[in-house]
């Protein structure tokens, strides 16, 4: 009596599925940090306006897979290999040679208050939670690890307030529920100027965000 044949591993019906394919795959904050350091690249170098720039990186950081995430840098060189580091990639306003952690930096305030301002190290994410208090990000004399910088904002009966060097870019939308989520955007001269990005909501509370008038980055280069 012949045997009937062994089902077909990862076969419709089989006992075992087969691995997602690659485009199915979620993709992580690194993942997106990464996309953003390579199309700011492309913005420097040209190779990107200022309109292709904005539309790619909100695209990147809605992106929910990896088949998402590549057609935003399939027509970049950087894309194809590791870059060699350069100049622009040292931590603005910090010494050649400086390290890029990238670090999260949390901020929060629940029945008080909670402040960043001064000289203070940022990195590529800031997370602000304000609950009955109120939370002050001040960027004007930061050293930015990155040149791309995300503030992810919640204000429960609460509030948020976001200042930033002038010659900054300054981007984000976020959601109002019976509050104000307000961002002045800023669009800085120089290409190689940071960019920070707020995204985030407001419920029953209020979120500032806007460039602060006479304040500047005095090096952009961090050389």
């Amino acid at each position: 009596m012949e045997k009937s044949a062994a089902p077909e591993r990862g076969s419709e019906g089989g006992p075992e599925r087969g691995l997602a394919p690659e485009a199915d795959v979620r993709v992580s904050d690194a993942d997106r940090d990464r996309v953003a350091d390579i199309l700011r690249e492309a913005l420097a170098a040209g190779r990107l306006d200022a309109d292709e720039h904005s539309e790619r990186i909100d695209a990147a950081y809605a992106a929910k897979t990896r088949g998402e995430l590549e057609p935003l840098v399939r027509d970049l060189p950087e894309a194809r290999g590791e870059s060699k580091p350069s100049a622009n990639q040292r931590p603005v306003g910090a010494p050649a040679g400086a390290g890029d952690s990238g670090e999260t930096d949390n901020v929060v305030a629940i029945f008080s208050g909670a402040t960043r301002k001064g000289r203070w190290l940022v990195g590529g994410r800031v997370n602000a939670f304000a609950l009955f208090g109120g939370v002050e990000i001040d960027l004007t004399e930061a050293v930015f690890e990155r040149r791309e910088v995300v503030i992810n904002v919640t204000a429960l009966f609460g509030g948020v307030d976001v200042r930033v060097p002038e010659n900054v870019t300054l981007t984000g939308s976020g959601t109002g529920v019976f509050g104000a989520f307000e961002v002045r955007p800023n669009q800085a001269d120089d290409a190689d100027a940071p960019v920070v990005r707020l995204r985030g909501a407001a419920v029953f509370g209020g979120v500032d965000a806007k460039p602060k008038r006479g304040k500047r980055l005095r090096n952009l280069l961090g050389g």
